[in-house]
């Protein structure tokens, strides 16, 4: 079985976000905890609470709750969110336009291969 956690509205942009996620994908859930622990970026935390939540959510399940020794991270993904607009005076009376861009973060955990 599979359980999943999602992240949403992370003030982070995807891009950011999406280089943290390509470490743990594919790797068991002690090894991935493990690579987050080490991986100085604010992503990395971020994506850590949502792999534990993920992992709580696989083994609190109802129906078959799983061994955390079993699990793996079967799906990452990061899609984009909604994005803040800003402007920036720019020389000549011009306006810069800034982009605050936010992320949705999902993590699948399955114990089956």
């Amino acid at each position: 079985m599979e359980a999943r956690a999602i992240l949403r509205y992370a003030k982070i942009s995807p891009r950011k976000s999406r280089q943290v996620v390509d470490l743990v994908r594919g790797k068991g859930v002690e090894e991935a905890l493990n690579i987050l622990q080490f991986t100085p970026k604010k992503a990395a935390r971020l994506v850590e609470r949502t792999l534990r939540s993920a992992i709580a959510n696989a083994i609190n399940r109802e129906e078959e709750p799983a061994r955390e020794e079993e699990l793996y991270v079967r799906a990452a993904f990061v899609d984009g969110g909604i994005a803040f607009k800003r402007i920036r005076p720019m020389p000549r009376g011009a306006a810069g336009h800034i982009r605050k861009r936010m992320s949705h973060i999902t993590l699948v955990v399955s114990d089956e291969a």
